[in-house]
């Protein structure tokens, strides 16, 4: 089967399309055949090496859905031709792979593979962000970052879905149209324009509940003045560089304010979260209170492409690769 080795870390060059012999799967484990793959700023992570790799090579990717083709011992709960689909296990840039069975949701027929793929790793980091770290509420007023990406459009809907009214911040007008139509109420061109100026005028000096930062370095810590006293920072990315210590008195300089870092594979780690999350996940996708905007499809041997549209956020939505 075809699969991208990454044999040293770098720029999008390194990934490699090399035939690799697949074992059977092992205790615990399915063969997986994919249908189509997630393409996440954490893959740019790991190929740059900003994500360690224990060995080398590696395959990237950490998102697909597809079917089950064989069942290794001792797993329970699927069967050859179960459609499926993870989130947060290494080695999804293949035409077929072995994944921990325990990894896997089972995928409903009202949503295809291709959707399946370009969701669940953004959806799920959705789900945490607005239901566990920061639970949103009717009347509230969320800042989200980067709102046209992949993340970003679907806070910007499951935000007004709950209730809350949405400020986004983009790159271009472009990027302002997606996020609007996704559901931000308001926009800010943060190239053209003093962001945390533009949150207190939006919302006439009381600012927001909670601050949604998957930029980093580039974002902070301007984000912490768009805040109200009591207010939560919360940093999920670092697509510009992440941010460097500071002084924790800012917290208490700008309004007694909470920041965090959480991360998706912590919530995942316990399955019974992890399975209500995806029940939640899907059940708002079919609803249609989340529409997933897939802004790329790429063939597998064209993952070099893919990451250099991310890189250069020449990119909205969420990206695919098609093995």
């Amino acid at each position: 089967m075809r699969a991208i080795r990454i044999h040293q870390p770098g720029g999008p060059e390194v990934m490699r399309l090399e035939e690799v012999e697949l074992p059977p799967p092992g205790k615990g484990e399915v063969r997986l055949r994919q249908r189509a793959i997630g393409v996440n700023y954490m893959d740019v992570y790991q190929r740059t090496g900003f994500y360690a790799q224990a060995s080398l090579p590696f395959t990237p990717g950490g998102e697909g859905a597809g079917d089950v083709v064989e069942v290794g011992p001792e797993v329970t709960g699927l069967k050859p031709g179960d459609r499926v689909v993870y989130s947060g296990a290494t080695g999804g840039y293949a035409d077929e792979r072995n994944i921990e069975a325990r990894l896997l949701f089972k995928l409903p027929k009202s949503i295809s593979y291709e959707t399946a793929a370009a969701m669940m790793l953004k959806g799920l980091t959705a789900q945490y962000l607005l239901r566990q770290t920061y639970r949103v509420k009717e009347g509230d007023t969320m800042l989200v970052h980067a709102a046209a990406g992949g993340v970003g459009l679907i806070l910007c809907q499951w935000g007004k879905a709950l209730g809350a009214t949405v400020i986004g911040c983009v790159g271009s007008a472009e990027k302002a149209a997606l996020a609007k139509k996704a559901g931000a109420k308001h926009t800010i061109l943060y190239r053209d324009e003093d962001f945390p100026k533009r949150v207190d005028e939006i919302t006439k000096g009381a600012k927001c509940h909670v601050a949604y930062d998957g930029v980093g370095k580039a974002t902070f810590p301007a984000s912490l003045d768009c805040l109200r006293p009591f207010g939560m920072f919360v940093s999920f990315g670092s697509a510009s560089g992440g941010i460097e210590a500071f002084n924790i008195g800012l917290l208490a300089q700008k309004g007694s304010l909470f920041a965090t870092r959480p991360t998706l594979f912590t919530f995942l780690a316990d399955r019974a979260r992890a399975e209500k999350m995806a029940r939640e996940l899907f059940r708002v996708v079919e609803r249609g209170d989340v529409k997933i905007q897939i802004g790329g499809k790429w063939p597998l041997a064209q993952a070099a492409d893919a990451h250099a549209a991310l890189e250069k956020r020449e990119t909205t939505g969420s990206l695919i690769l098609l093995p």
